[in-house]
């Protein structure tokens, strides 16, 4: 089912059913794009209408982020789950693995991808790769990058750009790849590669991997969480206090007649 939150599409999916969309990607050859969907992305795509078009036009807005869940849940939508992005990705390369799909990851430094490549195919043995490109391509490499990963013959693509690099190079690009299944994975190849360590489980439960990813990035992340949060927080507060309003003269209506 999909849904909308703050002028943002939303699909209120397990992680099961996500999973279930991508194979059947895979399996059919039809072009599907996923984005993960968390608070930074939603406040940011207010002020960038690249961003803003990438998410609206994804065939699966997966829902990232705690902060989201919550949101969605105190407004009245049902909300099966928190899909995390790397949670996704790890369960799609078990599939790959499993199915004979063959990935293609894109993004990181040659170093991270070298050693995100090295423990997929440690954790996963079966697993066969259609290519790997680090993101340290420059703008005139650019339609090379796109003819290596159109004739490499991936079933799923995974790129760990930044934003917006990512969108933008998908916004040009996503027709001429020809992958079923393309996904945005952020920082997932620096966490497979063991460069960045996921927050402790009981974090991940109640919502607070942003608070240990900037333990970690203090100089680099304080402020964008600071800055998203604080926006994201005054957004709630008025949905809530609208549909509170709402309630109210519903309330008195009926009460009156």
């Amino acid at each position: 089912m999909r849904a909308e939150l703050f002028g943002s599409p939303v699909d209120l999916l397990t992680k099961a059913e996500t999973v279930d969309r991508a194979r059947q990607a895979m399996l059919c050859k039809k072009p599907t794009r996923h984005v993960a969907l968390h608070v930074a992305k939603l406040v940011n795509m207010r002020s960038d209408p690249v961003l803003a078009a990438d998410v609206r036009n994804s065939d699966v807005v997966g829902i990232d982020g705690m902060g989201i869940v919550l949101a969605a849940r105190l407004l009245g939508f049902r909300v099966p789950e928190r899909v995390a992005g790397i949670d996704l990705f790890q369960e799609l390369l078990a599939v790959c693995a499993k199915e004979n799909f063959r990935p293609f990851f894109l993004g990181a430094t040659p170093e991270v991808l070298s050693k995100a490549v090295v423990k997929a195919t440690e954790k996963y043995p079966s697993i066969r790769f259609a290519g790997v490109r680090d993101g340290y391509f420059t703008a005139d490499q650019e339609m090379e990058v796109v003819e290596e990963i159109r004739n490499s013959g991936a079933d799923c693509l995974f790129i760990g750009m930044p934003t917006p690099r990512k969108e933008r190079f998908l916004a040009a690009h996503r027709d001429q790849l020809g992958i079923p299944f393309v996904m945005g994975v952020g920082g997932s190849f620096d966490v497979l590669a063991g460069r960045v360590k996921r927050a402790p489980k009981v974090m991940q439960k109640f919502g607070f991997e942003w608070l240990y990813r900037t333990y970690q990035e203090p100089r680099r992340l304080w402020w964008r969480y600071f800055r998203t949060n604080s926006i994201f927080a005054g957004m709630m507060l008025s949905a809530i206090s609208k549909k509170t309003r709402r309630s109210l003269r519903y309330s008195f209506s009926r009460t009156v007649h």
